[in-house]
């Protein structure tokens, strides 16, 4: 019985060794493409960066940060009764469904950030604090579509709206996991390939119920808008 499961083990250690391996430098630089603005802070031009990593290797993403975010995640909510709820399993079916949809994800257009883009993300974002909300529609009832055509008329768009995170890392990975939201749309948004999303505005905002949110923007935009 044990020789039967030595093998698996063995190839369970090897491939965690493998894909433990570190991200170069120089895919750090190629994802770091909010680096120079001036117009984010530093979580919100993470944020970028993180997106970015995905895009340019899903798989070891899922391997490293991924799971540096989960061990993370597992170890703060122990502490409650409600632990083995609230806890991320590696049997969790949007962690398991994660994986299909990243294996042999690489080299992707990189999202490049835009000073309009994110001011529409930080007016939204402070919107949903100062009105309370939750939701894509503006308190004025103004729907996404009439917010980013001011700027951007005949793109194709998205946007995420995270809640409850102020770090960089953790809000990527809540979204890209999308556990509790059979869309999966927000993690569609990171790793689109379909709508050719290459533009982003990020925003990080405090929330009187949820802590903080975060508004995300995607835009498609022609090719020479965004920086080689």
């Amino acid at each position: 019985m044990y020789k039967l499961l030595l093998p698996v083990f063995l190839l369970i250690f090897l491939a965690n060794k493998i894909f433990a391996q570190d991200w170069t430098d120089a895919e750090f630089k190629k994802a770091n493409t909010a680096a120079n603005v001036s117009y984010l802070n530093g979580e919100e031009k993470n944020i970028i960066l993180y997106m970015n990593l995905i895009r340019l290797d899903g798989e070891k993403f899922y391997y490293t940060f991924l799971e540096d975010y989960i061990n993370n995640y597992n170890s703060k909510v122990r502490k409650y009764r409600n632990y083995n709820e609230l806890k991320i399993t590696r049997t969790n079916p949007y962690y398991l469904s994660l994986l299909k949809n990243l294996r042999g994800l690489k080299n992707l257009p990189m999202f490049y950030p835009d000073e309009r883009l994110a001011s529409l993300s930080r007016a939204h974002a402070m919107d949903l604090s100062r009105n309370n909300l939750d939701t894509h529609e503006s308190s004025n009832g103004d729907k996404l579509s009439k917010r980013i055509s001011k700027f951007f008329p005949n793109r194709a768009f998205s946007e995420n709206i995270g809640f409850g995170y102020s770090k960089s890392l953790d809000i990527v990975c809540n979204l890209l996991l999308d556990c509790g939201v059979p869309s999966l749309g927000h993690r569609f948004n990171i790793v689109d390939q379909k709508q050719k999303f290459n533009t982003v505005g990020v925003s990080i905002q405090p929330h009187p119920s949820y802590t903080n949110c975060t508004v995300i923007n995607f835009v498609a935009q022609p090719a020479f808008y965004t920086k080689k």
